[in-house]
């Protein structure tokens, strides 16, 4: 029986979730055959385009909150992908940069999140490209834009901050 039809919004919304629920799924299957999340990946790319780049840079490049990328930095060094040095200029910050074994892992991208994404995106004019990533950036501001009066569900505050799915 094939899914009924939603009117707009709720159209989108069907269309993200669907987006969310395969990245996980996909995540996983990382996970399990590359030893890393998509998540992880994606601060391995990052740091491998910037070696050097503190962990606060990386946060505000991922637009994460820098304590949520916390456990994945632990769970990459604990792999033996990513290193930590401290700054000599400023021994408050923390600066990244891949081991070999973080280079090997950023090197592959078959069955990445990243290479589903390159696929899709090949499929795209620059029109189209542009009008996807000026809605989604919208939408993104749009969450990230809290009303403090608004009424909040009993224990949101306590989920908010971890609810990112950066594992």
């Amino acid at each position: 029986m094939p899914a009924p039809v939603l009117p707009g919004v709720l159209a989108f919304m069907q269309v993200l979730w669907a987006v969310a629920h395969r990245l996980e799924q996909t995540s996983k299957r990382m996970n399990a055959r590359l030893g890393v999340t998509g998540p992880q990946r994606l601060v391995l790319r990052v740091v491998g385009l910037y070696p050097g780049v503190s962990a606060g840079g990386l946060a505000a490049i991922l637009h994460v909150h820098p304590s949520t990328l916390t456990g994945v930095l632990r769970r990459l060094q604990l792999q033996g992908m990513v290193r930590r040095k401290g700054d000599p200029r400023d021994g408050r910050r923390v600066l990244l940069s891949l081991s070999p074994a973080g280079i090997r892992a950023n090197a592959g991208r078959s069955g990445t999140v990243e290479a589903a994404v390159e696929s899709a995106l090949t499929r795209c004019d620059a029109r189209q490209m542009a009008a996807a990533t000026a809605v989604l950036e919208r939408l993104a501001a749009r969450l990230e834009h809290r009303d403090d009066a608004a009424p909040q569900a009993p224990g949101a505050r306590l989920r908010g901050r971890h609810a990112t799915g950066m594992d």
